[in-house]
């Protein structure tokens, strides 16, 4: 019996796998899967599916008729080019057939069906299998129906479109079939399109080019007498309602997508029939369309069966196409690493004496990516989580976020800034923080800009544009960063950025699905149960995705839930059968979870201890561009200070401890203060003997001038600040990124932190300096009740933070606890953690899904 290639089905069968296991390279579809329009475009479009399609295809000839330009009445839709084929014969009212060989099986199948006889006229090996032209010629002394392959399956080569004017024109008595199916995946002009003889048909296939062979639409093109003989051979209805419309959609809008298929197949077929001709044995055919013909030294039987039973490959056997013998196979093209794949693969098996691959597969080190429905999901916890898991089962983990936008950053030791949460991440991993663990920081300034960060440096302040063009330059590098980081450990945990999800962010990405795709990391989609919503959300979010992403996708996770998680198994088996992926966890909400939440613009801390009833009342200043806000986690663990975010008068209340943390625009920030009212309300809070406390960019509002000349920060070049110590501030180009140490004047202490800023602070009063570096370098000031520092992270010392705390309950009344009563401590935190996550997860699975 002779078979088609993409029978995957029975293949699996013959295996005893399933389908999805198998690299069906037999079959020569679009490898990038259908235009991502098509599935919302089944969605909206499902409600027809209780009425009949349109019988005559109206839009969809209209449609075909401007894009091909050609008149409606010289096309006639169908169901995929096959059924042109096997009417045509019964039309064409001729007794004999001229087939081009070696050919499509199906049109001496078609012609016999109907009763002609037929001839082949066989192309010759050393031509390549280009048609025969002298043959066909010969053989049309008597009138008949004459198939050509344009380009030829399976050899992809074809005649040049004047030479087969010319044969249609000397003949006029036969019709000629002329075969585009694949003529689409060229960039040549072979297409007899639209300037058609009058006794040509020409078939055109959407099945292949646009990877739809399971909707099935294809087009006949003719004059219109052969077209109304045609179409009274095939049945109504033929064109179900879905093929009409996908037609419709991409013959009027996807002409970035023709485009890109056309230069990545020219692009993956010449990579790959260069490696193949590299191969002792192997012949290599040049084709036109998205496949090769190879001739093998071996018969192709015995090496398909071994390719599929040793790689799980399927290739073409040509041995029942007319003319080849048992040497022949198909191959098509496919993404680049399955043609690696392949290739290797071939060569393994025509060259068994070889220990190793002729081509290398990439080999990644396993990976597993956390993406969210949305920002605030969880991602940057959970990602914690799953590094702590591996660390605890005897993994070298490490985490990577290739983009983070944040205002929350750290210096690591080499003196390079980065975001916060991958810091916690990498102290999930027992790791010193690295700066490939997060390439690019992303500090918004104003709504439109931020300042970008590549590997621990500033690169400048983008506008939002600016910055968009400027990624795809940096994804290369990122990729880069990633190929380093990985090779130094067993693992990588990955997290994603908002949500894979975002349409207008898709095209420029660097984050999510594209960071994943060169990872070779599965990805689990996170939501938070508690926001609601959470199954509407995986299903939207899975509904934005192309077939590469939802390959990518291995399942869901339930993040934050409160109850009996067995009342979810409805919704979950819902979503399984909705998307075809699973849910492989809830995790519970966890109270008192002991880190700070996900990295963002928005803050929040950890969870604070019960507090007590003489507790210091400390207002956190909530800035518009508030950076680093996790310098006053530490206080919330302790019993005696609760810290409360203000943002406007209403909310300010009476503090004993007034804070103005960090800011990546200060300008910006001390204006939004004065708008809101809030200045007045602090500064009549210090004179009233509040403590004021004032990091990095609350340092700088606490002097009289801040300027901005370069407008690295604003568009404002100065403003005055509230004028509690003479300093003034102006901003430079050059930032400062260190790790200090250095001494409190006052009490002698040891303090510590790291050093973020572009400000140059200079003090009229030496005597206000209250803490330099160990070369002498004033990093802060103080006078009264007036604290400022440039040191972020200066409370995370459990010692210093509970003298300091003492200091100020002693200036306020009330008795020094003299002890260390909360240890900023995570280790605790992390184990609890993890240990929460693992008992919500389905740990063998997911280790499962990353080849662990």
């Amino acid at each position: 019996m002779r078979k088609h290639g993409g029978n995957i089905f029975e293949i699996a069968k013959e295996l005893g796998c399933r389908p999805e296991d198998i690299v069906d390279f037999s079959a020569s579809i679009n490898p990038a899967g259908p235009p991502e329009c098509l599935r919302a475009l089944l969605n909206r479009n499902i409600d027809n599916i209780v009425n009949y399609p349109d019988i005559g295809c109206t839009e969809l000839i209209q449609a075909a008729a401007k894009h091909f330009g050609i008149n409606e009445t010289m096309i006639c839709a169908g169901n995929g080019s096959n059924e042109f084929i096997y009417a045509i014969p019964r039309s064409a009212g001729l007794r004999q057939a001229v087939i081009a060989a070696p050919a499509y099986i199906d049109y001496e199948k078609a012609c016999l069906a109907s009763g002609l006889n037929v001839q082949f006229i066989q192309s010759r090996e050393d031509n390549n299998f280009i048609p025969d032209v002298k043959g066909i010629d010969a053989a049309l002394e008597v009138p008949s129906l004459v198939f050509i392959g344009h380009p030829g399956n399976p050899a992809g080569t074809a005649l040049q479109p004047a030479t087969l004017r010319q044969l249609a024109v000397k003949h006029p008595a036969s019709i000629f079939v002329v075969d585009e199916a694949f003529a689409e995946f060229t960039d040549e002009n072979i297409s007899l399109l639209p300037n058609i003889p009058s006794n040509v048909i020409v078939l055109r296939s959407m099945t292949k080019f646009y990877a739809v062979p399971g909707l099935r639409l294809g087009f006949a093109f003719a004059a219109p007498e052969l077209i109304a003989s045609l179409k009274q051979q095939l049945p109504d209805w033929s064109v179900n309602s879905f093929a009409q419309q996908f037609g419709i959609r991409v013959l009027t809008l996807e002409d970035h997508y023709r485009q890109q298929t056309i230069a990545t197949n020219k692009a993956a077929k010449a990579e790959m029939a260069a490696a193949l001709q590299k191969i002792d044995g192997i012949k290599v055919f040049p084709g036109l369309a998205n496949f090769l013909l190879l001739k093998l030294p071996v018969k192709a039987a015995a090496i398909r069966k071994q390719l599929l039973n040793e790689y799980s490959i399927a290739v073409r056997d040509c041995s029942n196409f007319h003319g080849l013998d048992e040497s022949f196979i198909r191959i098509a093209v496919k993404l680049p690493e399955q043609n690696a794949r392949l290739t290797a693969a071939l060569y393994k098996v025509l060259h068994p004496e070889v220990p190793n691959f002729y081509i290398k597969e990439k080999k990644r080190k396993p990976s597993l990516m956390i993406q969210g429905t949305c920002s605030n999901a969880g991602k940057s916890v959970l990602t914690a989580a799953f590094c702590r898991i591996l660390l605890q089962d005897g993994y070298q983990v490490a985490p990577f976020k290739s983009q983070n936008m944040a205002l929350n950053s750290y210096v690591t030791l080499d003196g390079c800034e980065m975001g916060r949460a991958q810091v916690v991440q990498a102290e999930a991993c027992r790791l010193d923080p690295d700066v490939r663990m997060n390439p690019v920081l992303l500090k918004p300034s104003t709504d439109t800009g931020s300042q970008v960060i590549f590997m621990g440096k500033p690169v400048g302040n983008m506008r939002v544009k600016e910055y968009f063009r400027y990624k795809q330059e940096l994804f290369g590098k990122v990729k880069t960063v990633y190929d380093s980081l990985e090779k130094d450990y067993d693992a990588v945990i990955l997290e994603g950025a908002g949500s894979p999800g975002e349409m207008n962010l898709k095209g420029s990405d660097i984050v999510n699905m594209n960071m994943a795709r060169y990872a070779q990391s599965p990805v689990l989609l996170a939501g938070d149960i508690d926001r609601g919503g959470v199954y509407a959300s995986f299903i939207g979010t899975v509904d934005t995705f192309a077939d590469w992403e939802r390959d990518l996708l291995a399942g869901f996770l339930v993040n934050r839930f409160r109850g009996d998680a067995s009342l979810l198994d409805t919704a979950h088996k819902y979503v399984a059968d909705y998307t075809g992926k699973p849910v492989l966890g809830v995790i519970p909400y966890i109270h008192q979870l002991g880190l700070p939440e996900e990295d963002s613009v928005s803050f929040s801390f950890v969870n604070d201890a019960p507090k007590d009833d003489d507790a210091l009342d400390a207002a956190l200043i909530g800035l518009p561009h508030i950076a680093n806000f996790t310098d006053f986690a530490p206080f919330d663990i302790e019993p005696d200070v609760r810290v409360r975010k203000v943002r406007s008068v209403d909310e300010f209340g009476s503090p004993d401890i007034v804070i103005l943390p960090g800011s990546k625009n200060v300008i910006g920030d001390m204006n939004a203060i004065r708008a809101s009212g809030l200045d007045c309300r602090i500064q009549q809070a210090v004179r009233d003997g509040a403590w004021m406390i004032g990091i990095c960019g609350g340092l700088q509002m606490c002097g009289t001038l801040i300027c901005d000349p370069l407008g690295l920060e604003s568009d404002i070049p100065e403003t005055t600040g509230f004028g509690l110590l003479p300093l003034e501030t102006v901003i430079e180009p050059e930032k400062n990124l260190c790790r200090t140490k250095g001494i409190w004047r006052q009490t002698g202490l040891e303090v510590s932190g790291y050093e973020i800023h572009h400000g140059i602070t200079k003090c009229a009063d030496e005597s206000l300096i209250s803490i330099t570096d160990k070369a002498g370098v004033p990093v802060g000031y103080a006078a009264g009740r007036t604290w400022l520092t440039y040191l972020h992270g200066v409370f995370d010392d459990d010692a210093f933070r509970r003298k300091f705390i003492d200091r100020i309950r002693s200036d306020t009344g009330r008795k020094p606890l003299g002890r260390i009563c909360a240890a900023y401590n995570t280790e605790d935190a992390f184990n609890r953690l993890a240990d929460t996550v693992r008992s919500g997860v389905d740990m063998e699975k997911i280790y499962k899904i990353m080849g662990l």
